[in-house]
This record gives C-alpha cells, sequence and structure tokens, in this order.
C-alpha cells in the first residue's frame, strides 16, 4: 500500500478516547493499521492507550493492538488511571454524547467530562490535547451561500451546542492563560463513513424506500464529513506545529444542498449496488421544521431528549463552514467526496450486517 498522507507522530504515547466509536474507530485504525482508502497512515514509535466505556467490545481494538482502559469520563478514578504515566503525550478527545437519553448527560460528558480530562492531562504533563467538537455551537448559517468561519461568533442550537460552546469557552480560557499544554479544537459537520451506527444506516433506508422528509425547498446546505477526510485533519491537529492553541473547521471539500445529499445516494444505490430505489416524494413544508424545533426546545427545557424531533428541527436549516484555515495552516485536504464516500459506506454497511 502507498501511503500518500502519512502522518509523523513523535510523541511516545497517544492517548484516545472514543475509540470504540464511530469516527473515533477511524482514528484508532490510522494509528495503527493505516486507512488505506484515504492513504492514511499515522508514522512513529508510540503506544496507543484508548478509554473506552465498560462493556464495550474491545476485541478489534486489541487486534490493532492498543492499550486498554476501561471507565467512564465522568469518573476521575477512571481518567487517572487513563493518563497515568502520559508524560509528553498527545491525547485525541473524541469521546461525547450526541443523542442521550437525558439532556443533562450532555453537560456531564461533554462539558464537565471534557475539562476534568484535560485538567487530569495536563497535571500528567501530557504535550498536547486535540478535542473533537461540532457544528452545534455556532447554530444556523443565516442563509444557505453564508459559510461559518472560526471566528463566528457563538449561538448554540439546543443542549448539544449549548454543552460543546461550554467546553470550547473553557478550554479557550485555559488556552489564553498560556497553558503548558498545548490545545487544540477541531469542529466536525455530519459525518457518514463505515462503522456507521444504525441511525445513519436507516439514512440510507429512507431514501431506498422514497420517505426520507425534505423540508422546504431541499435547497439549504449542509457540510458534510466523510470520516478518513476527518481523521486526516484530527491527525494534523495533533502534529502541526502552527495548530497550538487554535481551532479549525473540518469537513468534506464543499457542502451539499439536501437535494444533492439524497440524489447522490440514491444514486450510488441504485447504480453501484443495483438496488430499486423509489422517487422521493416526501417533502414536508418549512413550518414542519419551525414546528420542531419549538417542541425539541420545550422537550429540551423539561430535560427530555426526543432524537427524531430534534433531527427534523434541522432538517430545513443551512449548517455549513469553510475550511480555508484547516487547509492553509494544516496543510489539510480532504481527499474523499460524497458519491465516493456515500459507496463506502453502503458497501460497509452491507458486508457487517446492516442490510437494508
Amino acid at each position: 500500500m502507498q501511503w500518500t498522507r502519512p502522518v509523523t507522530l513523535s510523541a511516545p504515547l497517544v492517548l484516545l478516547t472514543g475509540a470504540a466509536g464511530w469516527l473515533g474507530g477511524r482514528v484508532a485504525a490510522a494509528l495503527t493499521t493505516g486507512l488505506p482508502d484515504a492513504g492514511l497512515l499515522a508514522r512513529g514509535d508510540f503506544r496507543v492507550r484508548a478509554l473506552v466505556p465498560t462493556g464495550e467490545d474491545v476485541s478489534q481494538l486489541r487486534e490493532q493492538g492498543l492499550e486498554i482502559v476501561t471507565g467512564d469520563i465522568r469518573e476521575m478514578q477512571s481518567i487517572r488511571a487513563f493518563v497515568s504515566g502520559a508524560e509528553g503525550a498527545v491525547l485525541i478527545h473524541m469521546a461525547g454524547v450526541i443523542h442521550p437519553k437525558k439532556v443533562a448527560e450532555f453537560e456531564a460528558i461533554n462539558t464537565q467530562g471534557t475539562i476534568n480530562l484535560v485538567t487530569a492531562a495536563q497535571k500528567a504533563g501530557v504535550r498536547r490535547v486535540v478535542i473533537m467538537s461540532s457544528n452545534s455551537p455556532v447554530g444556523f448559517n443565516p442563509h444557505s451561500d453564508h459559510r461559518f468561519t472560526e471566528e463566528s461568533p457563538y449561538s448554540p442550537h439546543a443542549g448539544y451546542g449549548r454543552s460543546k460552546m461550554l467546553m470550547e469557552k473553557a478550554l479557550r480560557a485555559e488556552m489564553a492563560a498560556d497553558s503548558p499544554m498545548e490545545i487544540v479544537i477541531v469542529r466536525a459537520p455530519w459525518f457518514y463513513g463505515p462503522n456507521q451506527p444504525p441511525r445513519q444506516t436507516l439514512f440510507f433506508k429512507m431514501v431506498k424506500d422514497g420517505k426520507f422528509p425534505i423540508v422546504g425547498s431541499g435547497r439549504n446546505r449542509r457540510s458534510m464529513g466523510y470520516t478518513d477526510n476527518l481523521t486526516q485533519g484530527i491527525l494534523l491537529a495533533a502534529v502541526h506545529e502552527r495548530a497550538a492553541g487554535d481551532i479549525f473547521w473540518l469537513a468534506d471539500e464543499t457542502p451539499y444542498t439536501m437535494n444533492e445529499i439524497v440524489e447522490v445516494v440514491s444514486m450510488v444505490l441504485r447504480e453501484d449496488f443495483g438496488m430499486a430505489v423509489k422517487p422521493n416524494t416526501f417533502h414536508l413544508p418549512d413550518i414542519v421544521g419551525d414546528i420542531a424545533r419549538i417542541a425539541d426546545a420545550t422537550l429540551q427545557y423539561a430535560g427530555i431528549y426526543h432524537q427524531k424531533i430534534h433531527v427534523l428541527s434541522e432538517l430545513n436549516k443551512t449548517i455549513a463552514c469553510d475550511i480555508t484555515k484547516a487547509r492553509k495552516v494544516l496543510g489539510y485536504a480532504p481527499k474523499i467526496a460524497l458519491r465516493e464516500g456515500m459507496r463506502l459506506s453502503v458497501d460497509w454497511c452491507l458486508k457487517n450486517g446492516q442490510a437494508f
């Protein structure tokens, strides 16, 4: 295999949270076996240690050679065991909760859990921390041609966005305090790729059945990130000298309209996999999204999280970012675009028991 995007890590140890998850699993692979489709491999004489929730299947991570610490990011005992002997290490923090059982979990995990981890990492002598954030702290774009940059003001959407905003603010205060530990924040939008959870496979099924709801005109734009593209940016943020103390948007080359996303998935299913795809006739007026946002806000205020209502509340909104800074500073160059990324995603589903 020709590794067209090798990234050299000089740290003796890489600490990784979220390794059992969707995107975190791709980072774990890049650090160990490499990601052939993206030509991506981390080089260097380093060990990888993962903090994994109790009960998760870690067999693949062990096969990849990772050291495993089981525990909970909300528990200091777990965190201390994870960062023990980590002087000079790099921490890549991918763990978080997007669709919780209770709204209170957002801040307990995404905000306070991250703050506790970063504090312990600094005490342990970790050299650099790369923190995964989201588009949610800045909310929605004002119109479909607008792009968020790293200077866009905070305007968080719902509990998840607020939890990530509070986390970012705490870390940026630490950066401003001239912490000896280097902190880098990376923001990723809606991502897609192999190892996806069932909710993403449901998206494919809805498109196949002609039942994915287009809310409004469908001309609103969404930045998306193929997982291997994002992994490239994460590794560059872990090693690039100019990344320290900064924040970067990571995504595919360009945002896509919702109509385009559905059309590309339909094309992949039909042309690449020979599936019968029904025409998508499920169109809803903009007011449905408005009502869903009111319902979502009301439920979350009461401490209740309803995943389908929350997702519906975003479907007619533009959430799009500009990756110019990551390209110029980090040398970030997303390789895989929407059609190829969706083809690889569907192929993974069909080979791994997620047929639809």
